[in-house]
């Protein structure tokens, strides 16, 4: 410590030296810390007096309104420090990586705290200064959501196992609708599935899997990808929990035997977010999958989804002429759905007549005419398309080309003057063409509607807090016939802020390839997909694991996750 805390805050011009003068009289006199004194006093807020302690003590200073002063929820931080210890001591855990606990108190200097915080969690520890009252809300927020889900999670083993049984064993025939409808409104089903849905959502999850196995309930957060299962309640519970969820999506609460799609909306703070539900049936029961789309999460924004500059001068190019066939490819997950949004979103204009037919409709766009096809009504892709035609459309865009019929309006719409967006599900860009060939169109119908195909994954971004730099072995990138133009990449560790995970969000690695005159031709000539790839890649087509490796050399994004996602 250089300097004393009070010339810190005159340093600051948060006190004077008439008021450091009377506080050390104060002290003098009565004891006490000069900081607590100067806060008693008025004189300065609780928080000048927390980032002059971090500036004094070299270390770093949490809010609460950051959202930084968040105990990482996956390593069971409350087991390692009670509530009690918590409150008692004004200290919040937050993360821990090997043995090193961090720690944010309001009074670092604090040194028997210290050392009975070594001895209660048998780890070292790294301290971060907050204000008492930013701490005492994070406490009261993290530990009262552990004991609420926690609480909710182990309540549902306590119960009479012989009624359970009973009720389990009996015919499905005999489970009437009425009881079902008792068992889903019970309050301990209902708190149930309102936190498992408010936790998915405050973890950034885009899926819930609620799964059903011989002895056991099991639940999975998909978050940036990748599944993580969580505490799970009782098995017994999965009836009660599916129907709940059941009656919220406006379903058959009875049919247990077919698969059913419905969803819901649910509003958190000042934004409404959609719940997309499927059901389909196991041997031990409906599994569920809930879809989370929250478009607050989610900026339709081109710019911002993660195309490098060229690719984006390319794909604004083909969007905005009048007229020809745009496909996005990819498997499900991969992202298309939203790039279609983000590319509506940037075109979208009241001079054009903009019309889209999707299953499900996923995000509603003001100033756009979105149709959900109900196949059960005869409501298809095709017939919709057929009439759009008839109503004036600059630009269409269609969910998904699953059939002949399908591609043939889209094609016959877009050479008669009209921008046609679609989706495909293929592997690369190239592989779009032989996919639409080998669904029934001529090759010359391909190669004149065909401006543009749009191959995407998504790769999680590593963790700027903690992503790690490395050398990597040229013999291990010969035997990935993989080439990194750096000598220092990075790779994924884990710290608090990503919560142990070593990546947060994602972002999205390109194939683009852009229908010329010569790729016109070979398309034309029915050409093999070897050819069409090598003329798009001297044209200047990057491939997928190219844009993966770009971000790599970037630092966004990991070697391991490229190679996981591209290849």
């Amino acid at each position: 410590m250089k300097d004393k805390i009070g010339e810190i805050l005159i340093r600051k011009g948060l006190i004077s030296e008439k008021n450091l003068k009377e506080a050390l009289e104060i002290q003098k006199k009565e004891g006490g810390r000069l900081g607590e004194i100067l806060v008693q006093r008025g004189i300065i807020k609780e928080e000048d007096l927390a980032r002059a302690l971090s500036e004094q003590l070299h270390l770093p200073f949490l809010s609460y309104s950051s959202g930084l002063l968040k105990p990482n929820p996956h390593q069971k931080l409350e087991e390692l420090i009670p509530k009690e210890e918590a409150v008692r001591n004004l200290v919040l855990p937050l993360n821990k990586e090997g043995d090193t606990l961090t720690c944010a108190v309001s009074d670092p200097l604090d040194l028997n705290l210290i050392d009975n915080l070594k001895k209660l969690t048998g780890c070292q520890i790294n301290l971060v200064v907050s204000t008492k009252s930013d701490i005492l809300k994070s406490i009261e927020e993290f530990y009262g959501k552990i004991d609420f889900l926690k609480k909710a999670v182990e309540s549902t083993y306590d119960v009479d196992l012989e009624e359970v049984t009973k009720t389990e064993t009996l015919p499905q025939e005999e489970l009437s609708v009425d009881k079902l409808v008792e068992k889903a409104e019970e309050a301990l089903v209902v708190r149930l599935v309102d936190l498992i849905l408010n936790e998915a959502i405050e973890e950034r999850a885009s899926d819930i899997h609620i799964e059903p196995f011989f002895d056991r309930l099991r639940i999975r957060y998909r978050i940036d990808g990748v599944l993580y299962e969580i505490p799970s309640p009782a098995k017994h519970m999965h009836l009660p929990i599916v129907s709940r969820i059941k009656i919220l999506s406006k379903m058959d609460i009875a049919e247990k035997r077919l698969p059913q799609d419905g969803g819901f909306s649910v509003k958190k703070g000042d934004r409404i977010i959609d719940l997309r539900v499927s059901t389909v049936p196991t041997i031990y029961g409906e599994k569920v999958v809930i879809r989370i789309l929250d478009k607050s999460k989610v900026p339709l924004d081109l710019a911002y989804l993660g195309f490098t500059s060229e690719e984006l001068k390319i794909l604004r190019k083909v969007i905005t002429s009048p007229w020809g066939l745009v496909l996005l490819t990819g498997p499900t997950g991969s992202g298309k759905s939203t790039t279609l949004y983000a590319i509506l979103n940037e075109i979208k204009s009241p001079k054009k007549n903009i019309l889209t037919v999707e299953d499900p409709v996923e995000y509603k766009l003001e100033g756009i005419n979105q149709v959900q096809v109900k196949p059960e009504i005869g409501l298809t892709f095709a017939r919709v398309l057929r009439h759009f035609l008839r109503q004036d459309p600059d630009i269409i865009m269609v969910g998904e080309i699953r059939d002949l019929e399908t591609a043939e309006i889209c094609v016959r719409a877009s050479l008669t003057g009209h921008l046609v967006l679609s989706t495909l599900h293929t592997n690369d860009a190239p592989s779009a063409i032989t996919r639409l060939i080998d669904i029934g169109l001529p090759p010359y119908l391909v190669s004149a509607s065909l401006t543009c195909v749009v191959a995407q994954r998504l790769v999680r971004k590593l963790c700027p807090n903690c992503k790690q730099p490395y050398e990597v072995e040229k013999d291990i990138l010969k035997e990935l016939k993989v080439s990194i133009n750096k000598d220092i990449i990075y790779k994924a560790k884990g710290c608090r802020e990503c919560k142990n995970i070593g990546y947060k969000d994602r972002t999205l690695i390109a194939e683009i390839l852009f229908v010329d005159e010569p790729l016109k031709e070979l398309i034309s000539k029915n050409e093999s997909i070897r050819l069409i790839r090598e003329e798009a890649k001297k044209a200047g087509m990057q491939t997928l694991l190219e844009s993966g490796i770009k971000k790599v050399e970037e630092g966004i994004t990991s070697l391991e996750e490229v190679l996981r996602v591209a290849l």
